[in-house]
């Protein structure tokens, strides 16, 4: 292969938005996410659930609070290819020439090493999801699928991912499109039929929540806090237009396109659809003997039941019709979504395989489409074993959930504290952007941490042994992690720490 080939840029705003809010999903979370947040129980036993919709704003903040030092990060450095934290660490601890420039080289290493626990993590989460969805899709029609078929569904699902990932980022900025109008129309569509549903009451239900006041406002503010560890969840990918930097034509489009993905998702999408789905409650909606917020609790998708009910009580019993397309669009969007996740985690690859940090095999280009095809097969085979290991069950689905979560909430953390240091001596440095932001930003995110591995040891049980093996997992990865570095300075004679 010619080592003339190199990533091309042909990412417009348009592009470099797209592939971000296709990672963010809306359509696809609130599916996948809705009984999560409805079964959880504070440390009293109480539902945290009626504080459902504040926390998704808590969360939105904490995330502004990082996208925002993405985006500044992106205009300072907007040579950073397709490296974004891994090179935006280096850059900003080289310019403390005086005191920390000795720093630099370990700083974007272990940026760049934990960045592939979210991104190489939860490609694999998704495909798990997916596997469990396909699967419910299939139930809906009374076949039952098991574990292996759900494993084989996993593994097919990856390899097809991957092929997509290959063809180029061209192909995924079309796929990213289509993805997004496709779950944007149908979630505003069913989102539209909830809100129609509640304030025409066609059944003469009982609503959980009494009035708009009731679903938007707090009611306690540590269940608040509660919901927000799992909200917070939904909005991560807003940064990953920040690794596409290198194929953007100009670096404001990447800046902008880090704030636009998490406005139009996140604000707009985000918590219409939430705020929809909260007013429909009702005490028409059972399961078992469950009612409103506990058979939300106890269903395998409660948003399912809701678009039944929607379907056959507003548009002449189509309910089942309804339900089928909606998940078949919910189903697309976790395909964007991973893919997506994919495009940004082979190009963090590339960039630290360009500084031989990893294998320099990684790094190589697919001649005809400029795509790091070998860190793209290797994902796809990390992704369809992670998938078909959270297929398996639940408890390895959540172990491999916050395994990525871990590396998610470490990843946005440290960026924080590197957008500080980037602006410690600019002239330009603003109080509120440059230094009070990262530093909210940065507290945020490792009390969100910390709190989503509390609740998970706190949990007991199944949980409890997901969120150990969790734990595990990352501390293993980050010996071999320091174990490679100093072999691999060694063998390169290069010094860990940078001499001034």
């Amino acid at each position: 292969m010619s080592e003339k080939t190199e990533i091309k840029k042909t990412l417009g705003l348009t592009g470099v938005t797209m592939n971000a809010m296709a990672l963010i999903a809306p359509g696809a979370f609130l599916w996948l996410t809705f009984q999560m947040q409805a079964s959880q129980v504070n440390t009293s036993g109480g539902t945290t659930g009626m504080d459902m919709f504040f926390g998704l704003i808590v969360s939105l903040v904490i995330a502004f609070l990082t996208a925002i030092s993405y985006s500044k990060l992106s205009e300072v450095y907007p040579e950073a290819g397709s490296g974004s934290s891994y090179y935006f660490a280096e850059h900003a601890f080289m310019n403390e020439t005086s005191k920390l420039s000795w720093f630099s080289r370990f700083a974007k290493y272990i940026v760049g090493w934990f960045s592939h626990i979210y991104y190489w993590v939860y490609p694999g989460v998704m495909v798990a999801m997916m596997a469990t969805l396909i699967t419910y899709i299939f139930g809906q029609f009374g076949i039952t699928v098991p574990v292996i078929g759900q494993i084989l569904i996993a593994v097919v699902f990856a390899g097809v991912t991957g092929f997509v990932a290959n063809r180029g980022i061209n192909g995924s900025t079309l796929s990213s499109i289509v993805i997004n109008v496709i779950q944007i129309v149908t979630l505003v569509f069913v989102s539209i039929l909830a809100i129609i549903y509640r304030y025409t009451n066609p059944q003469h239900v009982e609503f959980v929540h009494k009035s708009f006041s009731s679903v938007v406002m707090p009611h306690s503010l540590s269940n608040v806090m509660f919901q927000a560890t799992i909200s917070i969840l939904l909005l991560v990918g807003f940064e990953s237009a920040t690794a596409l930097s290198g194929e953007a034509k100009s670096p404001k489009h990447v800046s902008r396109g880090v704030i636009l993905s998490l406005v139009i998702q996140g604000i707009v999408f985000y918590l219409f659809e939430y705020g929809a789905a909260n007013l429909w409650l009702n005490t028409s909606y059972k399961v078992g003997d469950k009612v409103g917020l506990a058979a939300a609790a106890s269903s395998t998708a409660p948003i399912g039941d809701m678009v039944r009910t929607l379907g056959d009580t507003l548009l002449g019993g189509n309910g089942f019709v309804l339900m089928i397309i909606v998940a078949v669009s919910v189903a697309i969007a976790v395909f964007g979504s991973t893919l997506a996740c994919m495009n940004t985690g082979v190009r963090i690859t590339y960039a630290m395989a360009k500084d031989k940090e990893v294998p320099s095999v990684l790094g190589t280009l697919d001649p005809k489409y400029a795509t790091p095809h070998t860190a793209v097969l290797i994902i796809t085979i990390v992704s369809a074993l992670i998938g078909a290991i959270g297929a398996i069950n639940v408890t390895n689905l959540t172990a491999v959930t916050l395994v990525s979560n871990i590396g998610t909430f470490t990843l946005y953390g440290m960026t924080n504290i590197i957008s500080l240091v980037a602006f410690k001596r600019s002239k330009k440095r603003n109080p509120i952007t440059h230094i009070i932001v990262p530093m909210l930003g940065f507290l945020a995110n490792i009390g969100m941490l910390a709190a989503v591995l509390y609740l998970g040891i706190l949990g007991g049980g199944s949980t409890k042994t997901a969120a150990i093996a969790a734990i595990l997992a990352t501390i293993a990865w980050l010996f071999i992690g320091i174990f490679y570095l100093v072999l691999n300075s060694k063998k390169q004679n290069k010094s860990i720490i940078v001499k001034g």
